[in-house]
């Protein structure tokens, strides 16, 4: 079954971390670009970071020195590690992948920054 299957997410206090996991299946996945979106609440889905074979990757400015991902082509699964989290980074977070015409999304995991 093709799919990616998102978990980590949670509630946690501002200036706190959290590590979220995409996991995939029934895909090759070494030749997909991984993307990370969220999605705040009243707002659009927002491109967060994605990264591709070969480790280039790409960040919104607004995650840039706060924000990694990583890909473990073997585990076949994207981590995005958060740090220094805000209030502004609360939403449904979902993980995306892309290959030629093939898209998948998985059903996202909800991050929420509160004190």
């Amino acid at each position: 079954q093709v799919q990616l299957v998102e978990s980590g997410g949670g509630l946690v206090q501002p200036g706190g971390s959290l590590r979220l996991s995409c996991a995939a299946s029934g895909i090759i996945f070494s030749t997909y670009v991984i993307s990370w979106y969220r999605q705040a609440p009243g707002k659009q889905r927002e491109l967060v970071a994605s990264i591709a074979n070969g480790d280039f990757t790409n960040y919104v400015d607004s995650v840039k020195g706060r924000f990694t991902i990583s890909r473990d082509n073997a585990k076949k699964t994207v981590y995005l590690q958060m740090n220094s989290l805000e209030p502004e980074d609360t939403g449904d977070y979902y993980c995306k992948g892309i290959q030629g015409r093939n898209i998948i999304w998985g059903q996202g995991t909800q991050v929420t920054v509160s004190s």
